[in-house]
């Protein structure tokens, strides 16, 4: 679980070869690398956070979006971790991106990431009220006992927003001292979180009432839908696919990893693999133990209250509780990779001078070796983004969604170009070396890895009442206001600033190339492949 080891000469010899000096500090090792990525996708966050949601659309068989979910970003990632195995850069998802397509689609990867970084810092940080508030209710600093686990109350919504304003000022201050702390707190985060929902699982595996086939129960959710149980089964979906992005976070601190062309791709999949199940079985066996599921009154009160209410009233409040505060701890760490991950967005797109003000936004603290303005702008952008949804009872369906989309987008943005190169038989590289490949089985799973990203963009921007609300049209209609804004003023910054200016360094960041680059398996020094079509 150390967090520090020493950096080779041969990591700063190839992060040279693309252009950049080593200026992070390169400490992390193989289960910080994995931890990056396992913090941020984060069962005991996600599924404390969104199992009522799903189970209120979906009923029990809400259960068989997680597998679905599961396998379509299982193939996202086998993308991701060839290009962490080629591209060892901070920054990943823009870094990828901007050496497999044109130069308009890396900014927007990188730019519309960047602000899904922040927004999904914000949905993470508001669940800390389903589950601060079940401890004790101390934590309801607004509302009374009606508010308690719920962020649908008018008080509930606004106590949501405090105790999230109060996560993030912690991760913000954890960021700004630098990376060993953050990935000390991060591992120890994760060891308790992994221990803690695999003897979960175990517990309510001893408390099982009832049989697997709970899981083809729909208690009726599909009734008065125009498409069935099949709408109501997509509205759940939105549950798991919330929990399964955020795993390209182990190639996004390759720069501060040591030997991350072997890490960060197994650190990818490693990732993913452990919460797929982890999550299965932890949803399963909430099922399969919760008593008297079929009731009505029971029924309401876990769609309410979610995961919570199901592991109290199987194991007890004492037990129960140990449980909530693991939750709250795997929420804690979750904010703080999320924020980790935006900072390192911010800090290689203002080194490569695309960002405003890029000298300031990038420079290293000499003493944290960590970029402090980027770790300060996205503290702040989440509280103001956190206030101005104060009250909001659909703030936190509202972000979740909106940040599931954003990072969707994003990620086509690397896997559609990749595309196009498979098709051009440009990639694999014929320097692509030994690191992580799919081979022959490349260009398949690329395809269906961008048809599902597709599909999912879809489901999840749709505007539905349920999940964005009706009581006004820029409410119920989100997705579409917030991702296309973002869009816009991404293109106009672009059109503006970046058009037809290359790429490049800025002067304090940059290495002359490590020589030979090309037994590197590096790109040109300017860290292009060439243009390709987006």
């Amino acid at each position: 679980m150390t967090a520090t080891r020493p950096a080779s000469n041969a990591d700063h010899d190839e992060l040279a070869s693309f252009g950049y000096k080593q200026e992070l500090d390169r400490s992390l090792g193989k289960f910080s690398s994995f931890a990056a990525g396992f913090s941020y996708i984060s069962i005991l966050t996600g599924v404390f956070q969104l199992f009522g949601f799903g189970f209120a659309f979906g009923g029990p068989a809400y259960w068989w979006t997680w597998p679905i979910v599961f396998l379509g970003q299982f193939l996202v990632g086998m993308c991701f971790a060839e290009m962490a195995g080629q591209f060892p850069l901070a920054g990943s998802v823009y870094q990828w991106s901007k050496q497999v397509a044109r130069p308009l689609t890396s900014w927007m990867a990188g730019w519309i990431i960047l602000i899904g970084a922040i927004v999904t810092v914000a949905a993470v940080a508001v669940a800390y009220q389903v589950i601060l508030p079940q401890i004790s209710d101390t934590f309801e600093f607004v509302g009374g006992s009606a508010d308690v686990g719920s962020y649908l109350t008018p008080d509930g919504a606004k106590n949501a927003v405090v105790l999230a304003l109060l996560l993030v000022v912690f991760t913000t201050v954890i960021n700004m001292i630098g990376v060993k702390v953050m990935a000390i707190i991060n591992n120890v985060g994760v060891a308790i979180e992994l221990v803690g929902a695999t003897v979960l699982v175990i517990l309510l595996a001893f408390h099982i009432t009832r049989s697997p086939a709970i899981i083809m129960h729909t208690n009726g959710t599909g009734d008065g839908r125009t498409w069935g149980y099949f709408g109501a089964f997509l509205i759940a979906g939105l549950a798991s696919c919330y929990i399964f992005y955020g795993f390209d976070t182990a190639g996004s601190l390759a720069e501060e990893t040591n030997n991350p062309r072997k890490h960060a791709p197994s650190a990818i999949l490693r990732a993913l693999g452990a919460a797929a199940v982890l999550g299965a079985l932890l949803i399963l066996f909430a099922f399969m133990s919760m008593p008297n599921i079929e009731r009505a009154n029971v029924i309401k009160a876990i769609g309410t209250l979610g995961l919570p209410y199901v592991v109290k009233a199987v194991l007890g409040n004492g037990v129960g509780d140990i449980f909530l505060v693991c939750s709250a701890i795997a929420i804690t760490v979750c904010a703080l990779a999320v924020h980790t991950a935006g900072i390192r967005i911010m800090f290689t797109m203002a080194r490569d001078g695309r960002l405003p003000f890029g000298s300031r936004v990038a420079r290293v603290s000499g003493k944290s070796r960590t970029p402090i303005v980027p770790a300060i702008v996205i503290g702040v952008l989440t509280v103001v983004l956190l206030l101005v949804n104060i009250g909001n009872q659909r703030v936190f369906y509202v972000l979740t969604s909106v940040a599931i989309i954003l990072f969707y987008i994003a990620y086509m943005c690397v896997t559609g170009p990749l595309l196009l190169r498979r098709f051009k038989g440009e990639w694999p590289r014929k320097n692509h070396g030994p690191y992580f490949s799919m081979g022959p089985f490349g260009t398949f799973v690329n395809v269906v890895a961008v048809l599902y990203q597709t599909a999912v963009v879809i489901n999840l921007a749709w505007p539905r009442p349920d999940v964005y609300g009706s009581d006004h049209w820029y409410f119920q209609y989100g997705a579409f206001v917030f991702v296309g804004g973002i869009v816009v003023i991404g293109g106009i910054y672009y059109f503006t600033t970046l058009h037809n200016k290359t790429s490049e360094v800025l002067a304090e960041h940059r290495a002359l190339p490590a020589a030979p680059a090309e037994e590197l398996g590096a790109a040109a020094s300017d860290g292009e492949l060439g243009a390709a079509p987006a």
